[in-house]
Order: C-alpha cells, then structure tokens, then sequence
C-alpha cells in the first residue's frame, strides 16, 4: 500500500485558516447549544488532526498562550512547512508531528490526555479505514468532556455531485501527469461535455455552483476535494454512530446561529420537526429539508446539559466584539438562510447590537441591559452578528491574555508576505482566533511594527509602495496574478488610508497589534 493511502499528497493544500477549529469558538457553540464548555481560564490541551500546512495551529497556539497545542500531518512538505512557521513566530506551546492516523491511534506518540481535538477537510476525504483510525485516536486520548469538532461533506446536498467527482477522478486516474495538469485536464474534459450537449449538467442546477468552484478555485483544494479514493460524502446520522464508539455525543453546530435552528425553518417545517424526540433523526431531517451539503458537528466525551440558570452564568462571561468596518447602513447583518418573517423582525435589534460596539468590544450582559433585552434574546442576537461575519464572540477571560506571542506570530506572517500571499489572517487574543487579513493589511501591519514612531499617512503609503514592489519581484506573478497586482497599485493611496482609518483601530481593539 502506498504512504498515502489513496489520499492526494503530491500537491500541498493551501495554507487557510478555520475560527471554528478555536479552542474559545467550540466552547462558545457548547454554551450557545446548552451543554459544559471546556473552561479555558485554567491551562488545556489541544489536538489538530490533518494539520495541513500549520497556519491555524499556529494563530490558535500563539492566541491562547495558556494551551498546549499539537499538530499533526502525514505529508511532510506540510510538517516542513508548519515547524518553519512555528518557529518564525517564536511559538513554543506548539508541537507539530508527522505521523499516520494509525500510528497515532495505536498510541505510538507520546501525548497528554487532550480537552480538545479538531480535523479540519479531513473526515470524509480520508479512508473508512482511516475513520476508524481517527475514532480510535479520539478513544485513546480525548478526556471525559472534552471537545471534538469534525466537518464533513454532507448527504443528500452532494447527492447530485456525486458523479463529477467520480468523473473527475477516473478522469485523473486515466491521464498519468502532475496534480495540477490533472485538474486542468478534468476541468477542460467537464468543459467539452457541457459544450456537447450533457444531459447530466443541463438537468441539475445543484451543479452550478460546483462548476463554478470547478473553473475559479486553485489546483490544490480542486484535488483534495476531488482527486482522494477515500472521498465520502455521509450523513450526520452515520457520523453520529461512528463517534458513538469513542463516547462521543453530538453537542450541536459549530455555527454560533446555527444553536438556534428554529430561526432557519418556516412554520411548516417547525411543525414537521416539533414531535420528532431523537435528536440524531431531528437533525437527519433538517438536512433533508436544507439539502445540507457541508456540516460542522461539535461532539462532546460525555454532553452534560446546563439548565437555564447555569447557562446564563456561562453567558455573562462572553463578550462581542465587532470585526467588520461597513458603514451600518451597508450592513447586513443576518446569516443567509434566515426564515423571512423572523429576518424582518431581528433587523433593527441587530443594528442596534452593531451601533453598541462601535465603541470596541463589549460583554454580552452589557449589550443586553442597553437594549433592554434578556440575556438569552442577546445571545441570540450575537450568534446572528458572529454568524454573518460582522462580529466575533469571545470569552472575557481572554482579554486578560499575554498579547505577546500572538503579535510575535503576526510579525512573522506579516514579513512572510514579502515573499507570499498564502498566510491571509493576523492572530487576536482577545478573540482567541484570527482575522482575515489581505496582503496590504499584512504589509501596513509590517511597516507599523518596524516603525511604531511613524504616524504620517504619506509615509506610510510610501513604505507599503516600497513592500509590494519587493512582493511583486519575489513573486514572479503569471498574467493573472499581474493584472490584480497592477489594480491594487492603481487604488493602494486609497486602499491604505481606508485601512489606517477604519482597520487598524479594530487590530488595537482585539490586541492584534
């Protein structure tokens, strides 16, 4: 058997960062979802299985210097990639590792109990074999009310895809040549059937945005995604039986909203939904009636369930702070998928909550008595804004986090951008996570390091002028990549001082910089 065991590994996926894999996220969602959290006001440990090239292992260690965190890849140019990261940005809680999931489920690394394990494009892209493997590692090692965070493609949302990644697959298989010649390949092959008359394309509009992904997004995911032997599409049900044998139960969504299901369901379907009591069939239900496609599970070693009171003392100790820069009259702020009637009725409390945090993070107790809501309707209210990408919960206890290491850390990626574009987030301690960062954010953030006396607009565009020219000479930009160089040269005077006005404030409210 191949070391790779059927899994793409000759092309490295790029390097991303995923907020729902934060220690701070997951027990956020359990509070939201009713169940204990991992209390992170005390030292944790965390795992990350399938750690690709590090860059969210890296941003959660160096935001949660209290942790000790351990990553692990079976491809070595990502472990490579990972430890150089790691040791750029002077991180000295994080351990990164090179091993099979089979090696780690037999126990063949030295590791401590762990509060937390996450996987990130892993579950349903690897082997059954591997699935037991990971299930296993979770056995061995997870402590009792210790946190799992698993996604997974989804049935019956891929059930129409289903042939084009077959197709995709026997395609590559049969036309021998380097991963990105192979998804070039395939892409074109779709391509011509569309162009042919292809029944298959024309009669399912699931497809469409498939297709588009197929013609827009890198080569690297394009073959995780498609190109793996092990590739499986599940249902949350199977899951749900597979993390049984680890004594897992199923706690809720990741997506903060998403702890409040009824808000994405009509009357109708409330009313099919209301008299069915196992929650596993509930939750197989709302996938058929959303056709979900993608599912992020939070799964707990021994879900013990708070009562209202109980909640509401885990409530008083998260905060909200806002993470978008929109003029509120430009806001949306409710997640897609929001039953109408409710939609209209959650707006104005909602931009309210976002006027509240203009003046910096605030905790959700506060937001609550100056909207004269209860606690709870606040909560609420803040899952909706985090959701929607507009702002970010975190735990109070956080802003007393040593802000050091995550600064050290984005010192370390903001240099890296004078050489690449591929670690697009800053760490923040007070939110326990990251932001997503551009490359001119990345640059300014350099210049304001290098230069913390320098306060002159002027001179910092030319600053920033200077770096991108550094980036595009270290880059060797093919003709695309050019053409969006050159529009950003064209708008940087205005890029910048939009930045400076409106970003940078948020970077100091969340201890970024």
């Amino acid at each position: 058997m191949d070391w790779n065991d059927g899994y793409v590994a000759d092309i490295a996926y790029p390097a991303a960062f995923f907020p729902e894999q934060s220690p701070t996220h997951l027990s956020i969602a359990c509070i939201l979802n009713g169940v204990e959290p991992v209390p992170l006001d005390r030292p944790f440990t965390y795992f990350e299985l399938g750690a690709g090239m590090g860059l969210t292992a890296s941003v959660l260690a160096a935001s949660h210097p209290h942790g000790r965190f351990y990553a692990n890849d079976f491809q070595p140019a990502h472990v490579a990639s990972a430890r150089a990261l790691a040791e750029d940005g002077e991180l000295d809680n994080l351990t990164l590792l090179e091993c099979s999931f089979a090696d780690l489920a037999a126990g063949k690394v030295d590791l401590p109990p762990l509060d937390f394990i996450t996987m990130y494009g892993v579950y349903s892209w690897v082997t059954p074999e591997n699935r037991r493997h990971v299930v296993d590692f979770i056995g061995r090692y997870l402590k009792p009310g210790g946190i799992v965070y698993v996604n997974y493609n989804a049935m019956p949302g891929w059930a129409g895809v289903l042939p084009l990644q077959r197709l995709m697959l026997e395609h590559a298989e049969r036309h021998p040549a380097g991963r990105e010649r192979q998804v070039a390949q395939a892409r074109d092959f779709v391509e011509a059937m569309k162009a042919a008359g292809c029944r298959y394309v024309d009669d399912n509009p699931v497809l469409r945005h498939r297709l588009a992904s197929l013609a827009d997004d890198k080569a690297g995911y394009l073959a995780h995604e498609y190109l793996n032997r092990g590739w499986e599409p599940l249902y949350h049900a199977d899951v749900v039986r597979d993390m049984a044998n680890a004594k897992l139960d199923f706690a809720g969504a990741a997506n903060p909203a998403h702890a409040y299901p009824a808000l994405f369901l009509d009357e109708r379907q409330r009313s099919l939904l209301a008299p069915i009591d196992d929650a596993v069939m509930r939750e197989t239900v709302k996938d058929y009636l959303h056709n979900t496609a993608f599912r992020e599970d939070v799964m707990v070693r021994g879900a013990r369930r708070m009562s209202a009171a109980r909640q509401a003392e885990w409530l008083a100790r998260i905060g909200l702070a806002r993470t978008s820069v929109d003029a509120d009259s430009d806001v949306e702020p409710l997640p897609p998928g929001i039953d109408a009637t409710e939609a209209q009725r959650l707006l104005p409390p909602l931009r309210r909550m976002l006027q509240q945090l203009a003046a910096g993070p605030l905790p959700l107790a506060t937001l609550a008595a100056a909207l004269e809501l209860p606690l709870a309707q606040a909560a609420r209210l803040a899952a909706l804004l985090a959701s929607s990408g507009h702002a970010a919960l975190f735990l109070l206890d956080g802003a007393l986090s040593d802000a050091r290491p995550a600064r050290a850390l984005n010192r370390a990626i903001a240099r890296a951008a004078l050489h690449g574009d591929q670690y697009q987030v800053l760490a923040s301690p007070l939110l326990g996570g990251g932001l997503r960062a551009g490359l001119v954010q990345r640059l300014i953030y350099t210049v304001l390091t290098d230069r913390p006396d320098l306060d002159d607009g002027e001179a910092i565009l030319a600053a920033v002028r200077h770096k991108l020219e550094r980036y595009r000479e270290a880059a060797g930009c093919d003709s695309r990549q050019g053409a969006q160089l050159a529009s950003l040269t064209a708008t940087l005077p205005q890029t910048v001082a939009a930045i400076l006005r409106l970003r940078v404030p948020v970077w100091r409210a969340l201890q970024v910089l």
